[in-house]
C-alpha cells in the first residue's frame, strides 16, 4: 500500500510552536492534507506522551490512531554542537526509557530536548531500542549536521566500524538534485518532511514522503527506509527554504559567500550573514551534476494550496478569504495533495478559474520564485496577470540568476 507520511513537526510544548498543535487538530487537518501516517514530533517530552495516550487509541506496533490518522512517536534532538537529529520510535514505552536517559535540563520544559551527546552516542542509544535515527534538515546552516562536519561519518562515527544512521532527512532548502552531488549519500534513503510548528494546511505537510508499506506500522516504515521503499520525495521548490541562499540575517540582503566569508560573515547594515545551503552542498559536493543512485525516487515539487491562493486573491494565507476558499475546494474535490498533484483542472476551474489557472502553472513550473535566504522564505508570483497568461508545459522555474 502507499502511504502520504509526514515524520517530522512538532507539539504545543516545543519552543516556537503553535499551542494548537494538540493530536485533536493535528489529525484532521492531516486527512485534509491527504497524508495517512503522521509523526508526533517531541517523543521526549513526558507531557506530550501524556497527552498521546489520552488522545489516541493504541492500535498496535507502534501506530496510536485519532479519528482515521494513525500517529507514530517521532521526536527530535538537539545534540552537541546544536547539531539537531531526528529519531523514529517503537512506542511510547521505549519513548519513556530513552528520555530518562537523556541528560537534559530542558528534558520536560521544551518538546526538542537540548543534550550534550555528539551524533555517534546518539546513534548508539538510538539503535540500542531499535530506533531510527538520521540528521534532521542536514544542511540547514544553524542546526544541520553539515554546518559542522564535512563528512556524515565525522558526526556519527566511522564508516570502517559500521556506523551508520538510517536515513537523512534533506530539509526545506534542500532537494535531491542538490543532495545527490555528495557522493557519501548515495545509500542512505532520503526523507523529506514539514517540521510543522502548527497544524494549518500551509505548514503541515508542505514536505512529505510516498512509502510503499506492507501495512501502516513502526516495522513496515523501518524496513521500507532499510529496503528503499520510497517512491517519491514532495517538496518545497528548494529556493523558497528560508535558507537557500547565503544572506543576511538583518536585512535578508543576498551576499556573494566569497564576500561574506572576507567580511567574517557580518552584514554591513550589521546583521550577522548565513551561509546558504546551495553554497553548503556546492563546498561538499563531489559532482557538478546529480548523481542518482538507482534507487532513489523522483522529488516531485509541492506548493501550499493556501499559498497559491493567497496569490491569487491578495490575501494572507491564515485570512478568511484564503481559507474559506481553501475549505470550498477540499469539500468539494478532495485532498489538498490530490488538487495539487492529480485533480483535472477543469473541476478545479469550476470553483474558482484564476485558482485553476494558477495550480495549472504551478504543475507546468511557470512560476516565478524569488529566493530565500537569510531565514526569510522564498516568494512566488506570476509573470503576467492570470487572464492574460497562456501555460505551457515547457517552461522552467524562473529563479533569480544573480543576487
Amino acid at each position: 500500500m502507499l502511504i502520504n507520511t509526514d515524520l517530522h513537526l512538532h507539539s504545543c510544548f516545543s519552543m516556537a510552536s503553535s499551542k494548537d498543535m494538540v493530536i485533536n487538530n493535528i489529525a484532521p487537518q492531516s486527512k485534509l492534507k491527504g497524508l495517512q501516517l503522521v509523526g508526533t514530533g517531541d517523543g521526549f517530552h513526558n507531557g506530550w506522551l501524556d497527552m498521546i495516550e489520552e488522545s489516541t487509541t493504541y492500535s498496535g506496533d507502534g501506530i496510536y490512531s485519532h479519528n482515521d490518522c494513525d500517529f507514530i512517536i517521532t521526536a527530535e534532538v538537539e545534540g552537541k554542537n546544536k547539531i539537531h537529529h531526528l529519531f523514529i520510535i517503537p512506542n511510547i514505552e521505549i519513548a519513556r526509557e530513552i528520555s530518562g536517559e537523556l541528560v537534559s535540563k530542558n528534558v520536560d520544559s521544551d518538546g526538542r530536548p537540548r543534550v550534550k551527546m555528539n551524533g555517534n552516542e546518539l546513534l548508539d542509544l538510538a539503535h540500542e531500542y531499535d530506533c531510527l535515527i538520521g540528521p534532521a534538515h542536514a544542511f540547514t546552516p544553524w542546526t544541520g549536521m553539515y554546518k559542522t562536519f564535512d563528512s556524515i561519518y565525522d558526526c556519527y562515527g566511522s564508516k570502517k566500524d559500521g556506523k551508520k544512521v538510517d536515513f537523512i532527512e534533506l530539509g526545506l532548502s534542500a532537494n535531491t538534485d542538490m543532495a545527490d552531488t555528495v557522493k557519501e549519500l548515495k545509500s542512505f534513503t532520503f526523507l523529506t518532511n514539514s517540521d510543522a510548528h502548527s497544524p494549518w494546511p500551509h505548514r503541515l505537510g508542505r514536505e512529505f514522503n510516498q512509502v510503499e508499506m506492507e501495512d501502516i506500522s513502526f516495522s513496515a516504515l523501518k524496513k521500507a527506509i532499510e529496503k528503499k521503499k520510497f517512491k517519491a520525495n514532495y517538496g518545497l521548490v528548494a529556493d523558497m527554504g528560508k535558507y537557500h541562499i547565503t544572506a543576511c540575517t538583518k536585512c535578508y540582503t543576498f551576499i556573494d559567500p566569497l564576500i561574506a566569508k572576507e567580511n567574517k560573515m557580518k552584514c554591513e547594515c550589521g546583521g550577522k550573514i548565513k551561509k546558504g545551503v546551495d553554497f553548503r552542498i556546492s563546498e561538499i559536493a563531489d559532482y557538478d551534476t546529480p548523481r542518482h543512485p538507482d534507487h532513489r525516487p523522483p522529488y516531485i515539487h509541492l506548493m501550499p494550496l493556501a499559498e497559491i491562493i493567497s496569490l491569487v486573491v491578495g490575501k494572507g494565507v491564515t485570512t478568511k478569504t484564503v481559507q474559506n476558499k481553501w475549505n470550498q475546494l477540499i469539500n468539494n474535490i478532495g485532498s489538498e495533495i490530490d488538487i495539487l498533484i492529480k485533480s483535472d483542472i477543469e473541476d478545479i476551474a469550476k470553483i474558482d478559474l484564476n485558482i485553476s489557472k494558477a495550480i495549472e502553472s504551478f504543475r507546468n513550473k511557470e512560476l516565478h520564485i524569488t529566493p530565500g535566504g537569510g531565514g526569510k522564505y522564498g516568494v512566488i508570483s506570476f509573470e503576467k496577470p492570470l487572464n492574460t497568461r497562456k501555460t505551457t508545459k515547457t517552461q522552467k522555474y524562473k529563479t533569480l540568476d544573480n543576487f
